[in-house]
């Protein structure tokens, strides 16, 4: 059914190779196809770890497996912030390019040879339809929240950086001239619980009272 969350993970999968398969064959896709081939994974890696892969754990007994797949979104998602950063017509951007590629494909392989085939044969259709709605919800929100950038060091960019966009927002003092994605990281690591469905400001407040600060 259409709204089966392992439908909706792999059609996400497909669309992501095809998107690689644009920057590797034609180097001017690249500063559009990477913006949103980062901002897909992000919020597609969001929302498997707040909706599916909590199910994954506790109704398929994968409970190692989902954290080791949540530890490779990390990883993916590190590099892919790191590959906006760079000039993409530079010989040092396609092998990090590429290094991406191979490390999103092999978790794509992972889960959809492994941990979709438990998720299937643990849970019924309407559960599986009930995640699907859950991760489609999740995923939109966090797409919403993401402006794309095109990527740096092509014609008509600044040479490799980005220029971020100020922010007006409430936000305290130092956490002013951070993005959202920048927040989140933080707010990661600080163990913040409900971060996915933050919005920068939100994030920012609580960040600051988790470093210790007054909110």
């Amino acid at each position: 059914m259409a709204d089966d969350v392992i439908t909706l993970l792999t059609t996400d999968h497909r669309e992501l190779q095809r998107l690689f398969e644009m920057m590797t064959s034609d180097k001017s896709a690249r500063p559009l196809a990477l913006p949103l081939a980062v901002a897909m994974l992000e919020a597609h890696s969001e929302a498997e770890e707040q909706g599916v892969y909590p199910a994954l754990a506790r109704e398929a007994g994968e409970e190692a497996e989902a954290k080791h797949a949540t530890e490779e979104h990390h990883e993916a998602e590190h590099m892919g912030k790191h590959l906006l950063e760079m000039d993409w017509e530079s010989e040092e951007f396609d092998q990090a390019l590429q290094q991406w590629i191979d490390a999103v494909q092999h978790h794509v392989e992972e889960e959809e040879n492994e941990l979709l085939p438990a998720l299937r044969e643990a849970l019924d259709a309407a559960r599986l339809e009930e995640l699907g709605l859950e991760f489609a919800r999740l995923r939109s929100q966090r797409l919403a929240g993401q402006p794309l950038k095109a990527a740096g060091g092509g014609a008509g960019t600044d040479g490799g950086k980005r220029k971020q966009t100020p922010d007006t927002s409430d936000t305290p003092d130092d956490d002013a001239g951070e993005t959202r994605a920048e927040l989140y990281d933080k707010a990661r690591e600080l163990g913040v619980e409900g971060r996915s469905t933050m919005n920068k400001d939100e994030l920012a407040r609580e960040v600051h009272k988790a470093e210790g600060g007054k909110g």
